[in-house]
């Protein structure tokens, strides 16, 4: 019988994790404290919040929250503070590479317009990677509910910054809503500027979705993309392709997307040989970091230490790390199973 090992010292790269929602939950009481914020019981009663977003009312109520919690985020300190506990916590979950998701627009107004914001977080990851000893880069993440030609400011901002820590350009929120091939001049800026493409898709909408990523998008990541595993001629096109899918089980099941954690299609994606890498998402919101997705991988759909030493690689090799870091970390991976 293989041995069990502790997941949070298996080496791993987190490519899925979401800025405001990376805060730590008691790091939200305290800012809300400081700024006079008031928070709904959902925020502050020490439990994960009750979701459910595959209906409109729910993700209007998913942002919602998101956005009271980001509220709290209004100086330079506070994006500093955040950044240091996002990597305090990967680190101490075995991840040693980190992209961090981010919509600088959301955070102008308070840190003196898009550039600054851009720029205090940039420093704020610096700081923070140079702290902790973990790696960590920025994805620019447009918002599919504004105008594309808000996307295409931000892709430019992004291709601007790009010698200054950030590595790829994403778009988030509902993906029901428009179409992705809006936002393919977006994608084209930063795709041309050396940025990896990685929008959301196949999460609250079908595989359709993942398709649209591929085709319009020339996606070459996936943010969740499980819905993919409807359509086997997607699934084969994805494995063929590389594409890395960013599966987060937790807040798919926590959204409504799937109704348990065994539902999560996990080990379909897994043995159609399309690429995964675990994340977390939005830990304020659901409750579970990074090393909570391999430990439900091995719970709920029996994923041996080797096939999680597999994910942990297949998110490393997804990353946009240095090629030193990934053999570093693609050794560490090795050395976690032969210590078994």
């Amino acid at each position: 019988m293989e041995r069990v090992r502790d997941v949070r010292a298996l080496p791993k790269a987190h490519l899925h994790l979401h800025f405001t929602g990376s805060m730590r939950p008691a790091t939200l009481l305290e800012l809300a404290d400081k700024y006079g914020v008031h928070l709904p019981e959902a925020l502050k009663g020490g439990e994960p919040p009750k979701l459910r977003a595959t209906d409109e009312r729910g993700w209007f109520r998913f942002q919602r929250l998101y956005d009271i919690a980001r509220s709290c985020l209004r100086s330079p300190e506070d994006i500093r503070r955040l950044v240091r506990e996002a990597a305090e916590e990967d680190v101490r979950d075995g991840s040693g590479w980190l992209e961090i998701q981010v919509d600088p627009t959301s955070y102008a107004p308070r840190l003196g317009g898009l550039i600054p914001a851009l720029e205090i977080i940039l420093d704020a990851v610096h700081t923070a990677s140079r702290d902790t000893g973990l790696g960590i880069r920025v994805l620019v993440a447009a918002n599919r509910m504004k105008h594309p030609l808000d996307a295409r400011t931000l892709a430019r901002l992004a291709v601007r910054y790009a010698d200054r820590g950030v590595v790829g350009f994403g778009l988030s929120n509902d993906e029901r809503r428009g179409f992705a091939r809006d936002f393919d001049r977006a994608f084209a800026i930063a795709r041309d500027g050396g940025l990896l493409a990685a929008p959301h898709g196949g999460e609250l909408s079908g595989p359709a979705s993942v398709r649209d990523c591929l085709d319009d998008l020339h996606a070459a990541r996936v943010g969740h993309g499980v819905r993919a595993a409807e359509d086997p001629r997607l699934l084969r096109r994805l494995a063929e392709r590389g594409v890395t899918c960013e599966v987060c089980p937790a807040s798919n099941v926590a959204l409504g997307v799937y109704e348990k954690p065994q539902d999560v299609p996990l080990r379909t994606l897994y043995d159609a040989g399309v690429p995964m890498a675990l994340g977390a998402d939005d830990p304020l919101l659901f409750g579970s970091r990074l090393a909570d997705q391999y430990e439900l991988a091995r719970a709920a759909h029996g994923f041996s230490d080797t096939e999680l030493a597999e994910l942990a690689r297949q998110s490393v090799q997804g990353s946009r790390a240095p090629e030193g870091v990934r053999r570093e970390l693609l050794a560490g991976v090795d050395a976690w199973l032969r210590e078994g």
